[in-house]
């Protein structure tokens, strides 16, 4: 590795991850270093998420960007969850939502004390405590003071690049047009010491970061850092996006809807929606799946169907030398819980806070590569969840996932809640308790037990405490607005042109 301080970062590809990390390193790290981005109008670019998670609230308000102004540019609407249909078994749904469920007690989550409160005749649904959830489903949003409603967003990532662009390029960043032709590495310390493109030009850095997608050019075209393969777990590998003309107000959630060979996303834009259809070839063609996509779509269709072909895992290194892979170089999850672009995110800000003062730590390197490495196991144990635990037996497809040996982290994840209710959240992973709570629940692991502490209550201070939890989700559910007369009124945007990505 290098042994010199980093005094030019060289960004090899554009799209999302490469303008998400040269406006955040440009904003944070602006003139101590010298910033390069290369990247070439003739390759598309398969954008890596439509909908998001609510990380990207902290990523937008540390690089001072305005919320509103945001929203207009990228089309975007509000989102304050996933619905999920058919996944735990045909014709029924569950919703998971960004929100926190009832009240906590430090002991004990509340789906202890709602599990108690089953046996006692309260049967109103794990769901009705839960604000986010309740306005999903009614369309309705609105900020709330405290920051009281957690969201995210629906948006149009090539516009989203397009934004961060303009202020990449304001804050010193400098643009090279043009194609990567050849990765050349230093003979005696086998960094990379610069990129020839088809020009001639040649871009010299002390650190690279690899933007270049599911191609990794320098990261494993070069380098050969290594790949782990998951497809054992997560066998969906083929994706067709398409866009679509909207034909009903936004809604402020995505769908996803299972199908035999895999699931279906609806994610509803200002000035369209964006669909696609997710699957495993082994078990459906791509003209088949072409035309079941085509059969379960609303609106007339704005852009030709995009194909894309993928291998869900994680790149063994994503630190190697002087070059760190960022979004779909450094590996892929695919899209069922929104999780691309804060993996960018993650790798972008770690980036920051590792940056070399002088020469490049190898220690920095290896907390780089071990927290990277533990982010994607946790997000691949959370995805697993929704195809393992399910009643489907209707497809070959289904049978395979319920079949399929898990993880030993996700079967001491889901057995510890199946016989105690109990779920604990690990080394600041993504998905907090209520997520997997949620989740679990829906796809139908029904606890066999719950914490004593809930049993302390009297019966009609549970009555109590329930009736209070629901009527005050109620009560402020009913007091907000529409959720597409709220957007219309904060950060309403003028019609667009589609774009094509992939959510």
């Amino acid at each position: 590795m290098t042994e010199h301080p980093i005094r030019r970062v060289v960004i090899a590809g554009g799209g999302t991850a490469g303008w998400m990390a040269a406006a955040a390193i440009a904003r944070t790290m602006g003139g101590t270093i010298a910033l390069t981005l290369v990247e070439s109008d003739a390759i598309g670019t398969v954008g890596v998420g439509e909908s998001t998670i609510p990380p990207m609230i902290t990523f937008n308000r540390l690089l001072g960007i305005n919320e509103a102004e945001f929203m207009r540019e990228t089309q975007a609407t509000f989102k304050l969850g996933i619905l999920f249909d058919d996944w735990k078994d045909r014709g029924e749904s569950y919703f998971h939502s960004f929100g926190i469920t009832g009240k906590d007690h430090w002991s004990a989550g509340f789906q202890h004390f709602w599990l108690h409160g089953l046996t006692k005749g309260h049967d109103q649904p794990y769901d009705d405590y839960c604000l986010e959830l309740r306005a999903a489903l009614q369309g309705k949003f609105a900020h709330l003071p405290d920051d009281r409603m957690n969201y995210a967003y629906q948006l149009d990532s090539t516009r989203y690049a397009q934004f961060l662009r303009k202020m990449a390029e304001a804050d010193g960043t400098r643009r090279v047009e043009g194609k990567i032709a050849q990765v050349e590495l230093n003979g005696e310390s086998g960094d990379i010491a610069a990129l020839v493109l088809d020009s001639g030009a040649r871009i010299e850095g002390d650190l690279f970061l690899d933007c270049t997608g599911f191609r990794a050019l320098l990261i494993e075209g070069a380098l050969h850092a290594g790949f782990d393969d998951w497809t054992h777990y997560l066998p969906c590998d083929s994706a067709i996006a398409i866009q679509t003309e909207s034909v009903r107000p936004a809604l402020p959630y995505t769908r996803a809807m299972a199908h035999d060979a895999g699931w279906q996303w609806r994610i509803p834009l200002q000035h369209r929606t964006g669909n696609g259809l997710v699957y495993c070839s082994r078990y459906l063609d791509r003209d088949a799946a072409l035309d079941r996509l085509l059969g379960n779509i609303e609106g007339e269709t704005l852009t030709e169907p995009n194909m894309i072909r993928f291998v869900t895992g994680a790149r063994r290194q994503q630190w190697h030398r002087n070059c760190i892979a960022i979004g779909l170089s450094g590996g892929f999850m695919e899209p069922l819980e929104s999780t691309s672009i804060h993996l960018i995110q993650r790798a972008v800000l770690r980036l920051l806070r590792l940056f070399p003062a002088g020469a490049v730590s190898p220690r920095d390197v290896t907390e780089f590569n071990d927290q990277q490495h533990t982010d994607m196991l946790q997000i691949r144990d959370f995805l697993i969840l929704h195809y393992k635990a399910t009643n489907r037996r209707d497809s070959a497809f289904w049978r395979q996932c319920a079949a399929m040996p898990i993880p030993e982290s996700l079967e001491q994840k889901i057995e510890l809640f199946r016989e105690t209710g109990r779920v604990f959240r690990k080394n600041e992973e993504l998905f907090a308790e209520n997520s997997w709570v949620q989740v679990m629940l829906g796809q139908g692991i029904v606890p066999q037990s719950y914490h004593p502490i809930a049993t302390k209550l009297l019966d009609e201070e549970l009555a109590r405490l329930l009736a209070g939890l629901r009527d005050g989700t109620n009560a402020t559910v009913a007091g907000l607005p529409e959720h597409a007369d709220y957007v219309a009124r904060y950060c309403g945007a003028a019609p667009a042109r589609p774009s094509t990505v992939v959510a």
